[in-house]
């Protein structure tokens, strides 16, 4: 009893919660699908700020931004929230990644110098058509409303099913093989439309 005659009041003491990011941290390394495009929305804005500075380039930034998400949620076992949080973690595959694009880059250059040192050497019509056709692709790509070639990028570099797609975007699986469909229509009118404009 207090002087006043009254019993100590016990103070609550509050009991700590988890932030939303840990949260989100602790169902991504639980496999939780549903979580990935939540991952993705928060911290796509860093990892792209990082390859953009690092390649100078934004769409080969937006193409290791989609790369090291999906090494990311295939890796997804070897995350552990309690050794450091998530973006780290993801910083970590996005050096690697930007790494691996700029080794591909100097690849390409070291290519194309050797190949300019060999005036004589006439690369083999075909391969001259493989060539064109693979810049083709690529620029036609990047001309998509970012829905459709998102899927597109999933599905030809990524090499994922429509329905793992939906699974990493969280969109419904009619939504994503409608952006597939409209995305390869488009592509190739377009690329229909460039074939006699190179055959001049």
């Amino acid at each position: 009893m207090t002087e006043a005659g009254h019993a100590p009041v016990a103070v609550p003491v509050p009991v700590p919660t988890a932030s939303p990011e840990d949260d989100l941290a602790d169902r991504f390394a639980a496999g939780d699908e549903a979580v990935m495009e939540a991952v993705y929305r928060r911290w796509a804005p860093l990892v792209l700020s990082l390859a953009r500075q690092s390649l100078g380039d934004g769409a080969e930034a937006e193409d290791v931004t989609q790369t090291v998400f999906l090494a990311a949620w295939r890796g997804r076992h070897g995350y552990r929230p309690g050794r450091g949080p998530l973006p780290a973690w993801l910083v970590g595959i996005t050096r690697r990644k930007i790494a691996d694009a700029l080794s591909a880059r100097t690849r390409r250059t070291d290519a194309a110098a050797a190949a300019a040192r060999e005036p004589d050497r006439t690369p083999e019509p075909y391969a001259q058509d493989d060539v064109l056709n693979r810049v083709d692709v690529t620029r036609e790509l990047r001309r998509l409303p970012e829905a459709q070639r998102r899927v597109l990028c999933l599905t030809f570099y990524g090499d994922l099913t429509q329905t793992q797609i939906a699974h990493v975007t969280g969109w419904p699986l009619g939504t994503v093989k409608s952006h597939a469909r409209r995305g390869l229509l488009r592509l190739g009118r377009s690329l229909v439309g460039e074939a006699p404009e190179r055959a001049r």
